[in-house]
């Protein structure tokens, strides 16, 4: 299942910064033939592709201004891929955010915008739908594999991101539509997040801000260049189905997700 990124074309959310900067900057190193950047802040989506235009190639990037909670605004970022290069093979639902203060819009945008652009991507790749199949990479966290008590809501929607993907990564979508679903669990990237964890944590409980701040501080960091040169390897490698994570400055790895038959506590 080895997946040649030459000549393909992708579509990434949330890539006008950070992680999903880097994302696609690897991507294009990688010889992505287009690339599509869906982000809500249109300054730094315009000197992102900008940007990669100026150093890949002219035309090589276009930036759409999208928010995810909205359907239609994500859609057109799909019509985009297609109408701007003719084809789509590489979604990665990057778009993200960590603020329990905010739950409601922290779980429209980290789980009702994955599964739409999940479903978007097997619209607009599918071989079901006529389409040449591809890869769909959605983005959970290391924090979708463990506990954190100083972001409860944030820990749940990045454990829904891992039961998503594993389940859509099963035999039968694959077989229906020739897509592959991988996730990328990232460790701590954004260290200035660490400084602002009490405007991020949930109201009404005393100290909790110190305690999210806290057990962020004591995961080890990276910088998001790390988590984007895994990225390529786990697209062209990957399984389908798996689950990955990049944390630490350390190379990505696999993770095995023991079997629930095996987890009754003796």
């Amino acid at each position: 299942m080895v997946f040649d990124i030459k000549g393909k074309i992708a579509l990434i959310t949330g890539g006008a910064a950070g992680i999903g900067l880097a994302y696609g900057e690897e991507l294009l190193k990688n010889g992505i033939e287009g690339l599509v950047v869906a982000d809500i802040n249109e300054e730094l989506g315009n000197e992102t592709v900008d940007k990669f235009n100026k150093k890949y190639g002219a035309k090589k990037a276009k930036f759409i201004k999208t928010d995810v909670t909205k359907k239609e605004q994500l859609e057109a970022a799909f019509q985009l891929a297609k109408s701007t290069f003719g084809d789509l093979n590489l979604v990665i639902n990057n778009a993200g955010i960590l603020n329990d203060a905010q739950w409601e819009l922290e779980i429209a945008i980290n789980c009702n915008a994955v599964v739409q652009g999940s479903l978007l991507g097997i619209q607009y790749m599918g071989k079901n739908h006529g389409g040449s199949g591809g890869v769909i990479v959605n983005i959970a966290s290391i924090l979708g594999l463990q506990k954190l008590e100083g972001c409860p809501v944030y820990v749940a929607t990045k454990y829904f991101v891992v039961g998503l993907n594993r389940s859509f990564g099963s035999s039968y979508f694959y077989n229906l539509t020739g897509i592959r679903f991988l996730t990328m669990c990232p460790g701590v990237t954004d260290t200035p997040l660490i400084s602002e964890a009490n405007n991020f944590a949930l109201k009404g409980f005393a100290d909790l801000g110190r305690h999210l701040g806290e057990g962020l501080g004591a995961l080890p960091p990276q910088p998001t260049t790390n988590v984007a040169v895994g990225l390529i390897k786990m697209i062209q490698d990957g399984e389908n189905g798996s689950v990955w994570v990049s944390e630490g400055n350390q190379p990505i790895y696999e993770v095995e997700i023991p079997d629930r038959l095996t987890l009754r506590k003796k």
